[in-house]
């Protein structure tokens, strides 16, 4: 039998990228997060990946963003470095096993904009802590809050800069660790472009971003946040949560995003506690 391999054919230019001078200006990113390259330099191996991956939020319109590769050259700290299009990154593992979904809710960006990080600048375990929080709060119909998530966590910047880490405090961890060690992901960023029909979701009225787009070399350094820090409504989910005197599991409950039976699920895993 005739045995067929698909080759793939590789643009000219993608190919000659390999040759360009590295980009200069992140002497202030850790040397793992500045010299990282991405596996998406291929235009059709992103867009297969795209294609077959659950990427946007139910109801929403598919032209909002789209998918767009890497150059040889970029790295996932990299800012727009005079593109006309208006962009961030994202990573592969945010849609395949953190289910995020785009476009962003308001939680999710105050977060980021709290925290003045892009979304890949926030390690995946922390983001496994914010969806399995958004989750609680909607199954126990509470209202999230970057503040009131922020209670139960502290972060720890690093000289230089790499992925911000939230980290449980002591007495008030109520998720446990997604993973003790996240593991390649990092070769697995590209850029999300946002179209002339998503502009409203990721920018505000004055034409400022949602959320930072590319990294910061200044995340927000803060030690704790007391609840006089807080307000009713976020003292009310804090309370409620700590009712829970057990630690939750974190990928089971950010694996209910991918659920077909969500609700039983979440019974499912209040009734372990």
């Amino acid at each position: 039998m005739e045995r067929v391999v698909e080759v793939r054919e590789d643009l000219p230019d993608e190919l000659a990228e390999s040759n360009w001078p590295a980009k200069t200006g992140y002497e202030w990113v850790a040397a793992d997060v500045g010299t990282q390259r991405s596996l998406f330099r291929w235009s059709r191996l992103l867009r297969s990946w795209w294609n077959c991956t659950t990427v946007f939020e139910k109801g929403v319109q598919r032209d909002i963003v789209a998918p767009e590769r890497v150059t040889a050259v970029e790295c996932v700290c990299h800012g727009q470095e005079g593109s006309t299009e208006e962009f961030f990154y994202m990573y592969m593992c945010h849609f395949l096993q953190l289910h995020i979904r785009l476009p962003f809710d308001e939680f999710t960006m105050g977060l980021l904009r709290l925290l003045n990080v892009a979304p890949t600048h926030l390690h995946p375990n922390s983001w496994a802590y914010l969806q399995a929080f958004r989750l609680l709060c909607m199954a126990l119909y509470l209202e999230p809050s970057p503040r009131a998530f922020l209670y139960f966590f502290i972060t720890r910047l690093k000289s230089p800069i790499t992925w911000l880490s939230l980290i449980s405090r002591p007495g008030l961890n109520r998720l446990d660790a997604f993973t003790q060690s996240f593991k390649h992901f990092k070769d697995g960023f590209f850029k999300v472009v946002v179209k002339l029909a998503g502009q409203s979701h990721f920018y505000t009225a004055d034409g400022n971003t949602k959320f930072p787009f590319f990294w910061t070399d200044n995340p927000w350094r803060y030690k704790v946040i007391s609840r006089e820090d807080l307000s009713v409504v976020e003292k009310d989910v804090v309370d409620t949560l700590m009712q829970f005197s057990d630690k939750m599991p974190t990928k089971g409950l950010v694996r209910v995003y991918n659920s077909v039976h969500p609700i039983i699920d979440i019974e499912g895993i209040f009734l372990k506690l």
